[in-house]
């Protein structure tokens, strides 16, 4: 074979290799945002496909996806969003999974902040306002109202809680000091270096959180969209997943 031959077979190969490259647009939870954009170069690399994101509440990007917005993959902080889209006929059979888990945490400012050590501390005066994610459409607002209620103090605090879009707004309430404590996933805590955990909600006694990841049914590159969501539940990515806090899924 001459050094033409093998110019022209490389280039075949490469057009090829480029040609079935795919571009998945990825809806996912907030909370996974950091990860996920850890991931992607990696993805990148030993796929070739491109990862699109768009990052939110559930409960909107649930909506979004029913009002027809083009998207590949869900990637939810609850399941109870995927079992929407389930029950619409949204969903591509046999690509549901669950992936990973969490847990609530209580945050107040890392300095001088509310005097916070059980969640009965909430319904105290020194505790003005607390963020929280609107329970109507974001997760951990779900999770946070439903364990207050478990516990008998919804009543005392509802009137202190201000809702907000997602977990990362409840967290940026927090750190700027427009919330004296925020109810949040113990992975979005962490990522913050201006507010403390004040406390954690055991895995055994709070909220059953999990986030499922499934393909849609319209999806526009199926078998990529199977592969990544397959990829999710592997070493690599689980590795990247425990890093920034998050739980094996039950």
């Amino acid at each position: 074979m001459n050094l033409r031959h093998l110019v022209v077979i490389t280039a075949f190969a490469w057009v090829a290799a480029t040609a079935a490259a795919a571009e998945l647009t990825v809806f996912a939870a907030a909370s996974l945002s950091d990860a996920l954009k850890e991931l992607t170069p990696v993805y990148a690399k030993a796929t070739g496909d491109t990862l699109r994101f768009n990052f939110g509440a559930s409960g909107a990007l649930v909506r979004q996806i029913k009002e027809g917005a083009p998207a590949d993959v869900i990637i939810s902080a609850d399941e109870l969003r995927v079992d929407q889209l389930e029950k619409a006929g949204l969903l591509l059979a046999g690509t549901r999974r669950t992936i990973l888990a969490n847990q609530l945490a209580v945050v107040v400012a890392g300095e001088g902040g509310a005097p916070v050590a059980g969640l009965a501390d909430l319904a105290k005066p020194e505790v003005r306002r607390i963020a929280i994610g609107e329970p109507a459409t974001v997760p951990v607002g779900t999770y946070a109202r439903e364990h207050l209620q478990k516990l008998g103090l919804w009543a005392q605090v509802i009137d202190k809680c201000v809702p907000l879009d997602n977990v990362r707004a409840v967290l940026a309430a927090v750190e700027a000091g427009n919330a004296d404590a925020g109810i949040v996933y113990q992975t979005d805590a962490l990522i913050s270096k201006k507010v403390r955990i004040a406390l954690l909600v055991p895995q055994a006694e709070g909220p059953r959180i999990t986030y499922p990841v499934a393909v849609l049914r319209d999806a526009k590159a199926p078998e990529a969209a199977k592969a990544f969501a397959v990829f999710l539940s592997g070493p690599a990515a689980q590795a990247v997943f425990v890093k920034f806090g998050f739980l094996p899924a039950p």
